[in-house]
């Protein structure tokens, strides 16, 4: 599948529903005559390194032959100020409850009008690397900001004529997408800046915003509506493929940044085996064939568990949001680990995994909601389809500073659907669509990736219990008196449901998950209730479990 960029003149009409008024203020504003188009990687390097604050350092950047870059090529650095994550509360959805579409398509009118005397550099890019699922983006920035769209131009794979999948793809009825950036904007009613996005023309403008970071979720957020309107699931998570001696088994894992979802996605076997690593954060699975496409090359990932003598530093192209400093020969080298700030980022190329595939054909045998919920085991195995949506629907973790976040503390539990909060549509067809997906033989299970009865769940403990599922030898014991779920005992964090305690404080968390579906059903008139079914069946948990909490009491 691939999006349309070129329109018979007879379809230029206000009829054709790929058109809106803020889709038109946008495209338009890339044909200006100041804005100049970057075709190579070579070109668009060389403007980020000579832009204003660019640090060019003196790590080489591997594999620059296969990146299309310069064979002296550096890693280059950019910081931003004082907002180093995404800002959610910038978002508009147009379609959405009280998101006035012709108020934003004004702004954005003045925002381009006012724009026009600055230089502006414009990039193309892949967004899907197969030809079951692949569309073109579009990227403008000011000429200051150069070092974003070399950024974005390695984070997709830039378009040219080398991608014949995409000249192969069927094209569907949707528009290539369009995006208008300008981190240099103000305006007194958005304080914090303002994301428009339209998802049904493919579009969005990023106003006030310096953070990389939001660029590339708006890309993603328009590229998984236009899968989600063509048959996929739109997935924010990890996937790869066990190739084991008798069997291949393919793991998805979906959390939010900080959750350990990169961590599980490329950690290496430790058994027998190897495998096959799609991406750690986006993808689409084809609801038609269970098949998997991975929508990026690189890896936008943090360097917090990198320090200069980790070997992942090798594959990093450009940092953002870290510190430099010199080494003992005198060479300008990266500080990382988040000592300048939190969330230093980098773009790491696909060489980062030397394992990679950008499609896998075979279904999703384990799907993974990774949580950061006390009140759970280290693994849950989720028997019911229905449960298994629900507990997708209703995932309880914890923000990161990949986020900036002014209500809400670092600790505090937020429940963010399947891991996603980039939907453009009703929650309830996500819930729909993972639920068939597990009545399709994909089983479900919960990890807690955070603490549990007071000890800190490590990685080790997550990855060593993911690898007895794989390999067949987990045993389930029953979770409590909760009969569609079982969990895998692991040392030291086992639950007593003899003790009071720990049963309210699992009560406690069900219930909030009960009362997240049943705000759904008023919130913004009811745009993401759920089916009757999710409330009902958390009902009937917290049932089994007042019941069975009674029984102790007698």
């Amino acid at each position: 599948m691939s999006s349309i960029e070129h329109f018979s003149r007879k379809n230029i009409t206000k009829d054709n529903p790929l058109f809106s008024s803020i889709r038109s203020v946008i495209e338009t504003a890339f044909y200006g005559n100041n804005v100049s188009k970057i075709r190579h990687l070579t070109d668009a390097y060389a403007l980020a390194k000579a832009s204003p604050g660019t640090i060019t350092t003196d790590l080489d950047v591997a594999f620059t032959n296969e990146l299309q870059l310069p064979t002296d090529a550096k890693v280059l650095v950019t910081n931003d100020g004082e907002i180093v994550g995404r800002t959610a509360a910038a978002r508009r959805i147009t379609g959405q409850q009280e998101i006035d579409a012709a108020f934003y398509s004004e702004l954005l009118r003045e925002a381009v009008f006012k724009a026009r005397t600055k230089q502006f550099y414009s990039g193309e890019v892949i967004v899907g690397l197969n030809q079951e699922f692949t569309i073109k983006s579009h990227l403008m920035l000011p000429a200051d900001y150069s070092p974003n769209l070399y950024s974005y131009l390695l984070n997709f794979q830039i378009g040219d004529a080398k991608h014949l999948f995409y000249q192969q793809s069927v094209k569907i009825n949707t528009g290539d997408i369009f995006i208008f950036a300008d981190p240099d904007w103000t305006h007194p009613d958005f304080p914090e800046g303002v994301v428009v996005i339209d998802p049904l023309h493919n579009c969005a403008g990023i106003l006030g915003l310096r953070y990389f970071g939001e660029l590339k979720k708006a890309t993603l957020t328009l590229a998984w509506s236009t899968a989600h309107r063509n048959g996929f699931i739109a997935c924010h998570g990890g996937m790869k493929q066990y190739l084991l001696e008798d069997k291949k088994y393919t793991l998805a894992a979906f959390g939010l940044s900080g959750s350990g979802k990169s961590t599980i996605t490329l950690a290496k076997p430790k058994n027998k085996g190897s495998v096959h690593v799609l991406h750690d954060d986006a993808f689409v699975i084809s609801k038609e064939k269970g098949s998997t496409t991975a929508l990026e090359p690189a890896y936008f990932d943090k360097t917090q568990d990198y320090p200069m003598t980790s070997e992942q530093i090798n594959y990093i192209v450009t940092a953002q949001n870290i510190g430099v400093t010199l080494d003992e020969q005198n060479k300008k080298v990266l500080v990382t680990e988040d000592i300048r700030n939190g969330n230093g980022r980098s773009i790491k190329s696909r060489f980062a995994t030397p394992n990679r595939v950008d499609h896998i054909a075979e279904k999703v045998d384990g799907l993974y909601w990774i949580m950061k919920d006390n009140s759970l085991p280290p693994l849950i195995k989720v028997d019911d389809p229905s449960l298994a949506a629900i507990f997708g629907a209703t995932l309880a973790t914890k923000r990161s500073t990949a986020e900036n976040i002014r209500n809400q503390t670092a600790e505090q539990l937020v429940i963010e659907p399947f891991a996603n909060p980039f939907r453009c549509y009703p929650l309830q067809e996500d819930y729909q669509d993972f639920k068939e997906l597990f009545q399709q033989q994909t089983a479900c299970f919960l990890l807690n990736t955070g603490d549990f009865q007071g000890r800190n769940i490590t990685p080790e403990e997550t990855l060593d219990s993911i690898e007895k599922v794989i390999t067949g030898t987990a045993t389930f014991q029953p979770f409590g008196p909760l009969k569609k779920l079982q969990y895998l005992p692991v040392e030291n964090h086992v639950p007593d449901f003899n003790n009071r305690t720990y049963l309210s404080h699992l009560l406690t968390r069900l219930e909030t998950r009960l009362a997240f579906v049943q705000t759904r059903k008023t919130y913004q008139a009811g745009y993401d209730r759920l089916p009757d079914e999710a409330e009902q069946l958390l009902l009937q948990l917290l049932d089994e479990l007042h019941r069975y909490s009674e029984s102790l009491h007698n």
